[in-house]
């Protein structure tokens, strides 16, 4: 417990727009990182007047859009086989990446067209793998970056919400607030755990067939 207070203190001593930006690219990439434990932290050091809340906001919005244009790039120019083949390799299920998340979003892209990028930044389990599927139908940049950072700003201005929120009833739960956060990180980690041996366990009792290349 003693280590997840040090690190939280750490990660809210060395969180501004810069690491705000950078870890919002992450989250926006195949890489595990939750907006969820970024923007509102950002939100409530704004709400204590260490940062301003507009540029959390903004950046954190930015960093968004460039992840997503990794996401975007690397699936325009690698093609649907070297996409799913590297979600079936072992660093891609290091990366909790699987075939299976990849088709689910494939069919989602399918189903809504151009506006999957702007509603799927507000689906969980979607929302950072939405851009790969428009990398591979090749979607138009100009529209891909409209709906993504439109999207992602509503996402992270409801996380900014939160986290202003949270600062304002702190007086409530300021005794319990270090704990509450600690159990929340370490949670965290345990669901990452959980859910690298969950798509292990997948990947050896089922198979599915890579879809055709459609490029």
């Amino acid at each position: 417990m003693e280590l997840f207070h040090s690190i939280f203190d750490w990660y809210m001593a060395n969180l501004n727009y810069f690491t705000v930006a950078l870890l919002m690219l992450i989250e926006s990439t195949f890489l595990p990182m939750p907006s969820e434990v970024v923007i509102p932290f950002a939100a409530y050091k704004a709400a204590q007047g260490d940062l301003n809340v507009f540029l959390v906001i903004v950046f954190g919005t930015l960093g968004a859009l460039c992840g997503s244009l990794i996401n975007y790039y690397l699936a325009y120019f690698l093609g649907r086989p070297i996409v799913y083949s590297f979600a079936d390799s072992r660093l891609g299920r290091i990366f909790l990446l699987s075939k299976e998340k990849i088709i689910r979003a494939e069919d989602y892209f399918r189903r809504n067209g151009k506006s999957s990028t702007f509603i799927g930044r507000l689906v969980p389990g979607i929302r950072h793998l939405i851009s790969i599927p428009a990398g591979l139908a090749k979607m138009n940049l100009r529209d891909f970056i409209l709906y993504t950072f439109i999207g992602a700003g509503i996402w992270n201005i409801i996380l900014a919400v939160i986290g202003f929120y949270v600062y304002e009833i702190r007086d409530k739960i300021f005794p319990y607030l270090g704990h509450i956060l600690v159990a929340l990180g370490a949670g965290f980690v345990i669901y990452l755990i959980f859910k690298a041996r969950k798509n292990r366990k997948t990947k050896n009792n089922k198979s599915i067939d890579l879809p055709p290349d459609q490029s």
